[in-house]
């Protein structure tokens, strides 16, 4: 198996002192779905803003498929991990819906018939192709969050992080987007507190705790460790259990 993401060792501060990272390790294999679990503070944020090059200056190394995120690979770096933000007004900007998802692409220098052909599937895959000539802000917040996924697969990246995806989601909506990500042959790390949505859609988990990763396991085992679960914070919705849940 081949590598997608490696972190070895990576510790953080921030500015003011306070330390978010304490020497995390974490491989991710080609084509896995991890889920990336933990409380409120647990440094989720600060360890996906690393994997891009967003927040640099720590100890330890991250590297994508084979690149080392520093300065000089930020460019290609950005393009094999693409990140869909919680808010997808946060990444919608352009007139058009077409105009989100080649935005990326043209800044890279793809152009012409590459460039529409990018659109056209990035499009596809996210079930938004009759809406590419409407301007984002009349779409409803679930074709919203789905344009914004469109907008990092023009990329074509190698991994796709996605944060939260299922939040302020009806579910109807909810259900759409998880259809559309099972239905992806791309890397996943999904950071979420939807835990059903993380076992439903990534076999593994990995558990992010005061700056440490705290388990790394099967998704359903890792949510049947009720002491486990308590310790860090996490709480299944009532009623919910992991077992009735297909594999």
């Amino acid at each position: 198996m081949t590598s997608t993401l490696k972190i070895s060792g990576l510790a953080y501060a921030y500015p003011d002192g306070y330390q978010a990272l304490f020497g995390v390790d974490l491989d991710i294999q080609r084509g896995e779905r991890v889920a990336l679990l933990g409380p409120n503070g647990a440094g989720k944020t600060t360890l996906v803003l690393h994997l891009n090059g967003i927040l640099a200056g720590g100890v330890g190394s991250v590297e994508v498929a084979g690149l080392t995120v520093e300065k000089e690979n930020f460019q290609e770096i950005r393009r094999r991990v693409g990140i869909v933000f919680q808010d997808p007004d946060d990444q919608l900007f352009m007139p058009t819906v077409h105009d989100d998802i080649a935005f990326g692409p043209a800044n890279m220098g793809v152009t012409g018939d590459e460039l529409e052909a990018r659109v056209s599937e990035a499009l596809d895959l996210v079930g938004m192709a009759e809406f590419s000539d409407r301007p984002p802000h009349h779409l409803s917040f679930g074709q919203r969050r789905r344009v914004a996924v469109a907008t990092v697969l023009a990329m074509r990246p190698e991994i796709l992080v996605l944060d939260e995806p299922s939040s302020n989601l009806d579910p109807a909506s909810r259900r759409e987007l998880a259809d559309i990500l099972r239905g992806l042959d791309i890397t996943m790390l999904m950071v979420t507190h939807d835990l059903p949505y993380a076992l439903e859609l990534c076999p593994r988990a990995v558990i992010l705790s005061g700056g440490v990763i705290v388990a790394d396991g099967v998704t359903r085992d890792i949510m049947m460790d009720d002491v486990l679960m308590k310790e860090n914070r996490l709480e299944l919705p009532y009623g919910f259990d992991p077992r009735n849940v297909p594999a």
